[in-house]
């Protein structure tokens, strides 16, 4: 007889992306005539520096062979001196280069634990930490944190009462994706100070350190120098230079154990693409003030979004400090209902927009029903009408509630 052949459960339990669930719906709605303001999605508007192609079309490659297993020496080097520019004691021998700041984060699992081992996350997190621990049944323990408070960390005593003897190591996203959060000097202190108290690894995730407001700075872990033998940076050139499809990334740390663990897993996939390593040296070379006039803009835009929302009935919305994400706590039943009702059902002079559900970026259930993240990538005349667009769907919407 027939049999059918069965997927692995491993396989089968991997997430689909939370995000993109809704896409079809988007798509529906732009073929009706609609045109929907993305607020979903972390695709930066600014334009790649063209330093990035110009470094390309001059590289003269006679044979397209492979890179070295941990990245490009002389892009490595202009990783080292960007690091050391910020005061961050980080030599070539430190960084390996990645296929962008994913890989450097399933490595940093991988490296950190074994199968059934736990990393805890403050929650809500980036829904892809799941798509990298899954694989390697690494477990992933929620962090709780609230919209009300600014997501900030609870204190070291609650901390501690999460780690068991599976606890490796703590990951965190700093500025935070999805809640823009950039948490404190204290903040980063008291987490140095638990991973050396408890001998965890800290997995950094500091893909948006250039975006930070109102003048602050974030702090980074590699400036916690006592505990540097613990410290794994993550970092990518996707969202810091505008340059997503380049996917490149980096994963540094000061231990040799694991700095030797992830050229072996360098050597069993070869390889990060060449040309886009080129290009990506000439982003890393480029002067510090490049990003002064992007973090205007970006600030600007975080401006008009959260003075829009907190001037909405019923919405709860503390200004994040960094990235370009914020989380809305919305007065509605069902903040997924919301989103689809959005794209299938509403529309203000032709207009509607597009919200990424909260709830798939806890891991506590039942967290995050209500809430929504809005991405403020968009040039500043859109995002205003976005707004007004969205303020008039939540009054309209069936499922409003209070």
């Amino acid at each position: 007889g027939y049999h059918r052949m069965n997927v692995s459960k491993r396989s089968e339990a991997m997430q689909a992306s939370p995000i993109r669930k809704l896409v079809p719906f988007a798509n529906e709605a732009k073929k009706r005539g609609v045109k929907i303001y993305h607020l979903n999605i972390g695709q930066p508007d600014i334009e790649t520096p063209k330093v990035f192609m110009e470094a390309v079309r001059k590289a003269d490659i006679q044979v397209l062979a492979y890179a070295d297993s941990n990245g490009w020496e002389p892009l490595r080097r202009s990783i080292s001196n960007y690091y050391k520019r910020m005061g961050l004691p980080y030599e070539v021998e430190d960084i390996i280069i990645t296929n962008g700041g994913s890989e450097a984060l399933q490595w940093a699992f991988l490296i950190s634990c074994d199968a059934g081992d736990e990393i805890l996350v403050p929650e809500p997190f980036y829904t892809n930490y799941r798509g990298f621990a899954a694989p390697y049944d690494v477990v992933l323990r929620p962090i709780t944190t609230h919209p009300e408070n600014g997501f900030a960390l609870p204190s070291r005593e609650v901390l501690e009462t999460l780690i068991t003897e599976r606890t490796r190591g703590i990951a965190l996203s700093n500025p935070g994706n999805p809640t823009g959060a950039v948490y404190s000097a204290e903040e980063i202190r008291m987490i140095a100070d638990i991973a050396r108290d408890h001998q965890l690894f800290i997995i950094a995730d500091e893909v948006y350190r250039e975006f930070c407001y109102d003048g602050k700075q974030a702090t980074s872990f590699g400036s916690m120098t006592d505990i540097l033998d613990r410290v794994m940076i993550i970092d990518s050139v996707s969202k810091r230079f505008s340059a997503c499809g380049a996917r490149i990334g980096s994963l540094t740390c000061k231990n040799r154990d694991v700095m030797s663990a992830a050229l072996k897993l360098g050597q069993a996939r070869l390889c990060v693409p060449t040309i886009e390593m080129i290009g990506a040296k000439a982003l890393y070379d480029l002067e510090p003030d490049y990003f002064t006039p992007i973090r205007e803009r970006y600030e600007a835009r975080r401006n008009i979004m959260i003075d829009a929302l907190q001037k909405m009935d019923g919405v709860l919305c503390e200004r994040p400090g960094g990235a370009f994400y914020a989380i809305a706590k919305l007065p509605v039943d069902n903040a997924e209902k919301f989103a689809i009702w959005l794209l299938t059902e509403f529309q203000l002079d032709g207009k509607s927009v597009m919200v990424a559900p909260v709830e798939n970026f806890y891991q506590t259930p039942g967290m995050g029903v209500d809430e929504v993240r809005l991405a403020y990538v968009l040039n500043t005349e859109d995002l205003a009408e976005a707004m007004r667009v969205l303020a008039t769907a939540l009054q309209a919407y069936p499922g409003r509630v209070g």
